[in-house]
């Protein structure tokens, strides 16, 4: 019985973040999605947190992303909903992807540079 209400206080620890994210996200009129904001609302609650165990939370999370497979099964479903839709949209589909990807790895390596760049700056002083 006691696994079972540490299973729930991680779960609605969890829904609360999130949330709370959706309220802040409806009052400031933020573009970023509300889970994201309550996702971290909660890394900044758990970094606080840190001396307290997170047991509960860490479990739910575990067992959340131990079926995250299951989440892609709509997207799959969409998808061959939509294939002749998609057969018409191809290239420009194909094109939008490789440049989004392409926009992404070259941003990411960018931001790694520049964060090594002063890693090794601040370790030669």
């Amino acid at each position: 019985m006691l696994e079972v209400m540490q299973q729930l206080r991680g779960f609605l620890t969890l829904l609360l973040f999130q949330f709370a994210g959706v309220l802040l996200k409806a009052g400031t009129h933020s573009q970023l999605p509300g889970p994201v904001i309550g996702m971290a609302l909660l890394a900044l609650w758990l970094y606080f947190r840190r001396r307290h165990s997170h047991e509960d939370v860490e479990r739910v999370a575990n067992g959340l992303l131990r079926v995250l497979g299951l989440l892609f099964v709509p997207a799959g479903v969409g998808i061959m909903v939509n294939l002749d839709l998609l057969r018409s949209s191809w290239l420009p589909l194909t094109v939008g992807l490789a440049g989004s990807t392409l926009i992404a790895l070259s941003a990411t390596a960018w931001v790694m540079s520049s964060l090594q760049g002063r890693r090794s700056k601040q370790g030669a002083l």
